[in-house]
């Protein structure tokens, strides 16, 4: 098994990447979900439905790169 640290697979990727990255915040865990904005030296940050989102290394417990999400379905039409 490949086991390569979160940092490490984050950094590999290019900006713009659609990633999801899970952290430790108090009281438990988050998800941040979006495009890469930057893996740097000390932290990683990530374009968020509520904006940039900037997370210490350290507090990283898990990151991949993800699929672009699937189109959006048209809206339905009521029979008149």
């Amino acid at each position: 098994m490949n086991a390569r640290s979160p940092s490490a697979v984050l950094r590999a990727l290019p900006p713009g990447t659609r990633v999801v990255l899970r952290y430790r915040i108090d009281g438990g865990f988050t998800d941040v979900l979006g495009p890469l904005v930057r893996a740097g030296e000390d932290d990683v940050t990530v374009a968020g439905r509520r904006g940039e989102v900037t997370v210490p290394w350290s507090l990283v417990t898990a990151g991949k790169e993800i699929p672009p999400p699937p189109p959006r379905r048209a809206p339905r039409r009521t029979a008149t």
